[in-house]
């Protein structure tokens, strides 16, 4: 309901002197307009801002409305900014291939990207290709020299990437937390397979 075009979109935000501010804002404007980049805004008053980034914060409410009904399964990774493009468009060819509905956002500038899936837990078939995405997601991910989790942490979901990831400090880790939290009472059976 913001009338922005549906298409894709890129914010940011400057900071600095109000003339420092003003040379920003023209020089992104020209690398935007030498890339086709359109409709080109940005606002001064943190009200007019503030608008200007309602899209973004109601991404997630965006997403399950492409699909009623559905449930919402967010992830993210984090790879270098010079990774990032080749990242999410391979991300996205995956997510059309896959058959699957998984809006892309992100914090471009430090190179955390989230893919917003929206599912049906129920439907094994689309769970078996969700599974196949997460696991190209992060393989791509590792590859580049990049993060299984940028934001969202490791949870559940993502400690079989942590192996793959981190290797042998793995152990270490897994010490620490065995004489921090001898019981296992912290977060248990979160970032770390205890067994």
């Amino acid at each position: 309901g913001l009338g922005y075009a549906e298409r894709p979109t890129l914010f940011f935000e400057f900071h600095g002197t109000e003339a420092g501010v003003a040379e920003q804002i023209e020089s992104v404007k020209a690398i935007s307009d030498d890339f086709g980049g359109a409709d080109f805004a940005w606002a001064s008053k943190p009200e007019d801002r503030s608008k200007l980034w309602q899209a973004r914060h109601d991404a997630h409410y965006a997403n399950m409305q492409l699909r009623p009904g559905a449930k919402a399964w967010p992830t993210d990774v984090c790879v270098p900014i010079s990774k990032l493009t080749e990242c999410i468009v391979d991300t996205r060819k995956d997510i059309d291939e896959l058959r699957l509905i998984g809006p892309i956002v992100g914090h471009v500038g430090d190179g955390n990207f989230h893919v917003g899936l929206v599912i049906d837990p129920n439907d094994e078939d689309e769970m078996a290709r969700v599974r196949e995405m997460g696991d190209r997601l992060i393989a791509r991910t590792l590859a580049v020299g990049g993060t299984c989790t940028g934001e969202h942490g490791v949870g559940q979901g993502k400690i079989k990437y942590m192996y793959a990831e981190h290797g042998e400090a793995m152990s270490v880790m897994r010490q620490v937390k065995r004489a921090l939290d001898p019981d296992n009472l912290m977060n248990p059976g979160k970032v770390l397979d205890m067994n």
